[in-house]
């Protein structure tokens, strides 16, 4: 189930600014050899996402959860000159990829990616961060709120992707899945 229609989507995408050619690049290849391309944040959430992070114009933030490095190039788009963007994300397989994305990126410099259990990395950050977008498994969201919380700066903020589970929040309780 989608949250919101394809007709709704399509008129929200051609009223927002467009993607850059590395976004549209990424959006392409994630639909067309990425497994489960609807973890992608995609056009329109990505523009959102660009503009918050715009708004509050960050020195540093946490992503947790990178997929195919979409969201957190849209983030980027609001760093401070010398902030940093940290990504983490377990899933090895897309490293290379996801590291080449990066690389064709302006913030190629401002952004540490790394690989592996964000359970076990977040302990080991010294980073305070002002945006926090948590976007990995949802049966950890708790967790990683909990992690994150006192490390966040008054002012700071923490975004986090999936709360309404495309509706599932709604179903009855025999219905929902562990990560609802």
């Amino acid at each position: 189930m989608e949250f919101i229609g394809k007709a709704l989507d399509e008129y929200c995408c051609s009223h927002t600014s467009g993607e850059s050619d590395l976004l549209r690049k990424i959006n392409r290849e994630t639909h067309l050899k990425v497994l489960m391309p609807r973890m992608l944040s995609g056009h329109f959430q990505g523009r959102v996402l660009s503009m918050l992070s715009k708004m509050i114009q960050p020195k540093s933030i946490l992503e947790i959860g990178t997929y195919t490095g979409y969201s957190a190039l849209c983030l980027a788009e609001g760093l401070t000159k010398d902030g940093k963007l940290i990504t983490l994300d377990k899933n090895a397989e897309l490293e290379k990829r996801v590291r080449g994305y990066f690389d064709e990126s302006d913030w190629s410099a401002q952004i540490e990616y790394m690989i592996g259990d964000a359970m076990k990395l977040i302990p080991g950050l010294s980073v305070n961060p002002d945006l926090v977008f948590i976007d990995a498994d949802k049966e950890n969201y708790l967790n990683y709120y909990s992690m994150i919380i006192d490390r966040v700066p008054s002012g700071g903020y923490i975004i986090a992707d999936n709360v309404l589970w495309s509706g599932k929040v709604l179903e009855s309780n025999e219905k929902l899945d562990k990560d609802t």
